[in-house]
């Protein structure tokens, strides 16, 4: 429901630019391509990951998964700089009603993918004390879940923000 209120909010203020910059003005194919490309990535890498844990083979899944989540850092790290690029031309969360909008529904995004990642680790020392359990797994599943779900909405992000902003 968060995700759904905040597309349905940025939607609605996308053409609201207040003379700032414009969605074609700002954003830039290439970081949007490497951050895709990352966080797809994690997703197939966190499908390995999963598989592996079926096959009861802990080393090779801990390595998938650890994969997972220094592709998600990466991503982070390209979402961040592309704030900071933006806020170097003028465009920050105050500029326009349109930029607001696509702050907050990237920084929840973000926000969401670092909680992840947090969320993961834990899981990951977990698993290092204890040992592959059913219980173990569990989370590990939980997480790979949570984990798709948050590409599912990166795909939606990339259309309706990104692609639906390059050609408008």
């Amino acid at each position: 429901m968060l995700f759904a209120t905040l597309f349905a909010s940025y939607l609605v203020l996308a053409g609201r630019t207040a003379d700032g910059p414009t969605p074609a003005q700002l954003f830039e194919v290439k970081t949007l391509l490497i951050q895709t490309l990352l966080l797809l990535t994690s997703s197939f890498t966190c499908g390995i990951a999963i598989h592996e844990m079926r096959k009861h083979n802990q080393k090779a899944m801990l390595g998938w998964f650890i994969l997972t989540l220094l592709l998600g850092a990466g991503f982070l790290f390209f979402e961040i700089e592309e704030f900071i690029i933006y806020a170097g031309k003028g465009a920050t969360i105050q500029t326009s009603a349109f930029l607001s909008g696509f702050f907050v529904l990237l920084g929840t995004h973000g926000a969401h993918v670092t909680g992840g990642i947090i969320w993961a680790i834990c899981v990951i020392i977990q698993i290092l004390k204890r040992g592959l359990t059913p219980v173990t797994a569990r989370k590990v599943f939980i997480i790979s879940l949570y984990w798709h779900f948050l590409d599912f909405v990166w795909i939606f992000i990339y259309t309706l923000v990104y692609l639906n902003g390059m050609v408008a």
